[in-house]
């Protein structure tokens, strides 16, 4: 149980870093700053340094909590999605729903100097989980009959950098079909590759 100084702070830590998220998807990184974050908030400057020592942290722990969230989502939808195909699109989709809710925040990563972008080793981490989710039931699929023989955890994480460049170029622009018929494209696309001949 939770003491009413960590409600407190675990609220107040959350109010700073929706408003941050709010300042950078506006201004960018760099242009995104203290005082604006706390006006967002509506504190006081020194109380975003009691929580966070720069911007730099505020950034770092928004990403964070914003994957964490994105994996236990697409989890969740990977679970409730009945069959292999059905697993497929639940995984695209939701990854391709949560960029288009928090567009602006996530150009950051695409855009902004590499010491604020997470590292490959960073991404494989965040998706693993779901990853070998979706490797389960690819090897599962192929038990039943219903695919083709395929290495399942390499083929998952094709699906994963398919979906992850379907992403990039929704943030840069240049598609704007809904994330629903993106997702069915990638699912054309991908279940001719495990299709049995």
């Amino acid at each position: 149980m939770k003491t009413k100084q960590q409600v407190v702070s675990d609220f107040r830590r959350a109010e700073i870093m929706n408003a941050a998220r709010s300042v950078f998807a506006r201004k960018g990184f760099a242009r995104g700053i203290m005082d604006e974050i706390a006006k967002e908030a509506g504190i006081a400057k020194g109380t975003v340094y009691l929580y966070f020592s720069s911007k730099k942290e505020i950034y770092r722990a928004v990403l964070d909590y914003d994957m964490e969230f994105l994996k236990r989502a697409t989890l969740e939808r990977i679970e409730t999605a009945n069959g292999l195909k059905r697993k497929i699109k639940a995984f695209a989709l939701a990854r391709l729903e949560n960029s288009d809710a928090k567009r602006e925040f996530f150009k950051i990563m695409d855009t902004d100097p590499g010491s604020l972008s997470y590292t490959r080793s960073q991404y494989r981490n965040w998706l693993k989980e779901p990853v070998l989710r979706l490797a389960a039931a690819i090897e599962n699929a192929f038990q039943q009959g219903e695919i083709r023989s395929v290495p399942a955890e390499r083929t998952a994480w094709a699906i994963a950098d398919m979906t992850r460049g379907a992403i990039q170029r929704r943030l840069i622009g240049q598609t704007d079909t809904a994330p629903a018929e993106e997702a069915e494209f990638l699912l054309d696309f991908i279940w001719a590759a495990l299709e049995k001949e």
